[in-house]
């Protein structure tokens, strides 16, 4: 099927860069509507200061073959984002994709700085980015996903279960807050698998984002120059990879199967056999534990 989303709506909170925006244009090359949301638009930047809109993202979607509907919000306010929902209930009547992917924080913590040395306000600004919006986000969305069976709910983190539990991530902040959505996932999949729907949480792996491209002083077209200087970058991927999970987690008929569970980009395209843009399929959290984490030399082979 070229379309297998056609007909359905999602919305993808948080689709202004990077992931979001990589879920938000292969929801609408599904044939999705796709509502996507964020505080960076033509007119005004956030406190980022980037050039990313989320009317950039609105058409890409377009330009995929979907419908993308850009709608700025701040889902730190209850009242926008009650006011977003009931615009997609009046216009769609409907809602079948929540993407959870509001974050905001990289300017805000600090790399290995322990709780008593982290900036107080940061920290807490930053739990509240990436938590409180996800939980304002899915109270207010939800009873127009539950109008109809089989809505799915995309928690984004990153990190899968397993390699969180058992690796520090970055300081006490970043830890906690990409920690707390998984589980968040796990507590809404308790309580939308009994009424008919599902809810996950998914990670990317090493993210070719734009914010990461100009880290490294390269473009997507020339990515691995950047392998000279972190090597081990040769394991990363395209928003758009990720993209491809949730399309076909929205696809699949037998999606509940996946309820409350901690899934990652490189192992749903091992279950349904997509590819990056590349015609790759990078395995990233699985080379981070077995190359990586381990001090071997960056070697690709076997995980993309």
């Amino acid at each position: 099927m070229s379309a297998p989303l056609k007909g359905k709506v999602a919305l993808v909170a948080g689709a202004t860069r990077g992931a979001g925006r990589g879920m938000a244009v292969e929801l609408g090359a599904a044939g999705a509507t796709v509502y996507v949301t964020g505080r960076s638009t033509r007119a005004r930047r956030s406190e980022y200061d980037r050039p990313e809109t989320i009317e950039d993202t609105a058409d890409l979607v377009t330009g995929a073959g979907g419908q993308g509907v850009a709608v700025p919000t701040d889902h730190l306010d209850p009242a926008q984002v009650r006011a977003l929902v009931d615009r997609i209930a009046d216009e769609q009547g409907r809602l079948d994709v929540l993407v959870n992917d509001i974050w905001g924080g990289e300017k805000l913590f600090e790399w290995e700085s322990p709780l008593w040395e982290h900036d107080l306000d940061n920290g807490l600004r930053l739990l509240r980015l990436a938590v409180e919006t996800h939980a304002v986000t899915s109270h207010h969305a939800l009873p127009l996903m539950l109008r109809n069976p089989g809505g799915l709910v995309v928690e984004v983190t990153d990190g899968t279960a397993d390699y969180n539990a058992e690796n520090y991530r970055v300081n006490f902040f970043y830890d906690l807050a990409k920690t707390s959505v998984l589980r968040m996932a796990f507590a809404l999949g308790q309580e939308l698998g009994p009424r008919g729907a599902t809810a996950v949480a998914l990670t990317p792996g090493w993210l070719r984002s734009e914010m990461m491209l100009d880290i490294y002083g390269v473009r997507e077209d020339n990515w691995r120059d950047a392998l000279e200087r972190v090597p081990h970058f040769a394991i990363s991927e395209t928003p758009r990879y990720v993209g491809r999970a949730v399309v076909a987690l929205a696809a699949d008929p037998d999606v509940a199967r996946w309820n409350g569970r901690s899934l990652s980009s490189g192992g749903l395209a091992r279950e349904y056999g997509f590819t990056d843009l590349d015609g790759s399929r990078p395995d990233a959290w699985r080379y981070l534990v077995e190359v990586q984490d381990r001090g071997k030399p960056a070697d690709t082979t076997g995980y993309r």
